[in-house]
This record gives C-alpha cells, sequence and structure tokens, in this order.
C-alpha cells in the first residue's frame, strides 16, 4: 500500500444527477514507485535514470478495476533539445517530485470522481520525450540520450501485472497532451496484456492534435513531429517511434498523430477542446508564424480577439470537427466531449472533470459523459456550440 498524505481541506459543493452532494475534498498526494527491474530492459528515462509511476490502490467493488494515465509534457525533436529536457523532470526522474497529485479522473472521493474513485489508479510519469514510444539511443562518445519511451511502457506493464493488472476485470487507459497521444499509440497493445473478458477501453485528453496549416499556411507542426521521428529513427540501429505507428495507418500514407482513431480496435473516447491552447499556440499560431505579435493579446484573453482572428479560430474548430466527422458518424463504441474552452487538459484538475461548475456540454460534465460511455450508460458524444455560447468554460489560457 502507497502512502498517503491529505495536507488541505476545503468545502464545495458538487452537482451529481438531480442531487446535491457536499464534500470535504481532500488533497492526494502519492509517493513514487521506481521500476527497478526496468534495467533487465535496458528501459531508461533520456537521462538514463530509471522510470517510475504512482500507484494508489483500489478498494470495494473497485479493487480489480484499473485507470492508468499517461502524464504529458511536450516532446523534443533534436539533441539539443532532449540533452536540455534530460536534466529536468520531463527527462529523468532524478528531478520529478517523489509525490504526485491525484486528482480529477484519479481522485479517490466518490463525490469528485463518481465512477473511477475506487479503482486502482496509476500515473505513469513521462520521461522519453517522445509519448512512450521510442526506441532508440545516441552516443557519440560524447553525449548519451535513451529514446526508450516504448521499453518504459514496457517495464511499467510488467512491473504492474503481479500488482493485479493481470487479473482486471476493467481497465481504462487515459493521458492527457502528450500522454493523450500516448494512448493513441499503446490502446490496442494495452488490451492485448489484458485478460480476454476484461472490458478495456482508452481515453485521449487533449491528445488529438490536428495536421493542419498555420497562419502563415506552413506545417509547423507536422514538421515537428517528422523531426522527433527521424530524430529517434537515425539515432542508432533501432526502429524507433516508427514501429509504434499503426501500419496499416502508415502505409495508407495517413497522418498518424491526427488519423490513427480509426484503425484503433478498442473502444475509444476523445475528449478536447475546439479551441485546444496548445493547438491554438502551437498549431495555428506558432511564434515563427507571428514574428510581430499580432496575435499576443488574443493568445491572452479570447475576448481581445478581432472579429478576422476569431474567424480564423472557428476555421481550426471546423477542422476539428471534420477530422473527428467519420469517428462521429461511425464508431458505435467510441465517445466525445468537444467543448468550446479555451483549455488544454481537462481530465486531470477537478474544477474542469467534476465540480459545482465545471465545464458542460448538453448540460452535462465531463466525469459524467465519459462514465455514461465507458459503463455504456447511454450514448456519449457530445459537441458543444461555437465560441462564444459556452458560458460554463474555463478559460485557462495564459
Amino acid at each position: 500500500m502507497n502512502l498517503i498524505v491529505v495536507v488541505s481541506f476545503s468545502l464545495i459543493v458538487l452537482t451529481y444527477g438531480s442531487s446535491f452532494i457536499y464534500a470535504e475534498e481532500e488533497r492526494l498526494l502519492v509517493n513514487m514507485t521506481v521500476v527497478r527491474n526496468a534495467t533487465a530492459l535496458e528501459a531508461y528515462c533520456l537521462d538514463g535514470s530509471l522510470p517510475a509511476y504512482h500507484l494508489h490502490r483500489g478498494f470495494g467493488a473497485g479493487a480489480r478495476n484499473w485507470l492508468l494515465q499517461f502524464e504529458g509534457g511536450g516532446w523534443c525533436n533534436d539533441i539539443n533539445s532532449c540533452l536540455g529536457r534530460a536534466k529536468t523532470h520531463r527527462g529523468s526522474t532524478r528531478y520529478m517530485s517523489k509525490w504526485e497529485v491525484f486528482s480529477g479522473i484519479l481522485n479517490n472521493n466518490v463525490s469528485l470522481n463518481p465512477d473511477f474513485y475506487n479503482w486502482n489508479r496509476v500515473k505513469l510519469r513521462y520521461c522519453d520525450g517522445a509519448s512512450f514510444a521510442g526506441d532508440a539511443k545516441f552516443d557519440n562518445g560524447t553525449s548519451l540520450l535513451y529514446f526508450r519511451g516504448q521499453r518504459i511502457w514496457q517495464a511499467i506493464i510488467l512491473d504492474l501485472l503481479p500488482k493485479g493488472l493481470g487479473n482486471a476485470r476493467k481497465a481504462l487507459l487515459s493521458g492527457c497532451s502528450a500522454g493523450g497521444l500516448a494512448s493513441f499509440l499503446h490502446c490496442d497493445n494495452f488490451t492485448s496484456y489484458l485478460p480476454s473478458n476484461a472490458s478495456v477501453k482508452c481515453l485521449s485528453d487533449a491528445g488529438f492534435f490536428l495536421d493542419a496549416r498555420d497562419i502563415s499556411l506552413n506545417y509547423t507542426m507536422r514538421s515537428f513531429y517528422e523531426d522527433v521521428v527521424s530524430l529517434q529513427m537515425l539515432s542508432s540501429n533501432f526502429q524507433g517511434v516508427e514501429q509504434n505507428l499503426d501500419k496499416n495507418c502508415t502505409s495508407s500514407g495517413h497522418d498518424p498523430q491526427e488519423n490513427a482513431l480509426p484503425y484503433i480496435r478498442t473502444p475509444f473516447f476523445i475528449l478536447n477542446s475546439a479551441y485546444d491552447v496548445y493547438q491554438f499556440h502551437h498549431i495555428l499560431v506558432p511564434p515563427s508564424a507571428d514574428l510581430v505579435g499580432h496575435w499576443n493579446h488574443c493568445k491572452l484573453n479570447p475576448a481581445a480577439c478581432s472579429t478576422d482572428q476569431i474567424n480564423i479560430l472557428q476555421g481550426f474548430r471546423n477542422d476539428m470537427l471534420t477530422a473527428l466527422g467519420y469517428f462521429f458518424e461511425n464508431s458505435g463504441r467510441g465517445g466525445m466531449f468537444i467543448n468550446s474552452c479555451f483549455a488544454h487538459c481537462q481530465s486531470e484538475s477537478q474544477d474542469t472533470w467534476f465540480a459545482a461548475d465545471s465545464p458542460r456540454v448538453h448540460n452535462k460534465t465531463i466525469a459524467e459523459a465519459v462514465g455514461d460511455w465507458y459503463f455504456g450508460r447511454r450514448v456519449s458524444k457530445e459537441i458543444d456550440c461555437a465560441y462564444p455560447c459556452d458560458t460554463t468554460c474555463h478559460n485557462i489560457i495564459g
């Protein structure tokens, strides 16, 4: 059993269904578990440190259910950026906090996380720089970097299987941002580790990245992703990230970041903002496309956007809905929650996941939408109206 420390209390009012629930929120801190056996797989963080995760045990009816959450945190796309990352908590467990706050979908309070509160909940720490997908090593005699995300994933799973994951009845693989992309990449593989009669599903939070032109008509983010893949392929004789991209997807000529979804066999849920802040700032209006800073005020406050800028943002929303159109119309087992909030990652924060003033689409919170989908209570494909119609939004844009 991991140690848990309660460090603060606050009284909150929550609405679930038609009844009001008053709950005392506990700030849950969960200790880090270092994967000692990762050495046998040569599964290392960028700097060579051992990978890690945080596990809070389930209880009661949830004791044999498992929720795994990939940590997010961007990517590095060249040797210099990866060397810099290796000296931070994004590339080394040596620099990570040893205790992690579990909130939102990871919370253990029934009033704050009504569907998953008593499951075994795991946060997989992110330290490879490529969404847990690479398998390579760079060594020029002076600098050494490990691109071993695939092995880190495997080492953590193998560590968890004898701790109960191998006997799971229900399981949900989730992730935020770069971790949301990892959910795409590892969804079907996760299913392969679990019992054939287990109910296994996957969720991506802010991990559906559009392959779109920026305001200068360049594919800036496509180029960035190509650099990530090329870096890890050229760093050694290993195949690198490409081996973890669906072969049907890549052979069809599709961009794997946006178009992997139709090839995933496991039931999948897309949680995304149509105005995702990361994509707004790095795909639609990257710094390289706005050197003069015409978009600076708009980036900080959507109310300060000009009419032309709002029209461009609405076009970006339309592109996202178009890209998800086939999934929306044809996926019988899939779920969606696409709201119109300027935000990035909404499942790990309590105020956006499930609280009295949480964002809602058709009067449904994110937690309710995900729960309805996972447990098959009702069809759960929610798409918000366009900005600025949604008054429930938490616009976290700074």
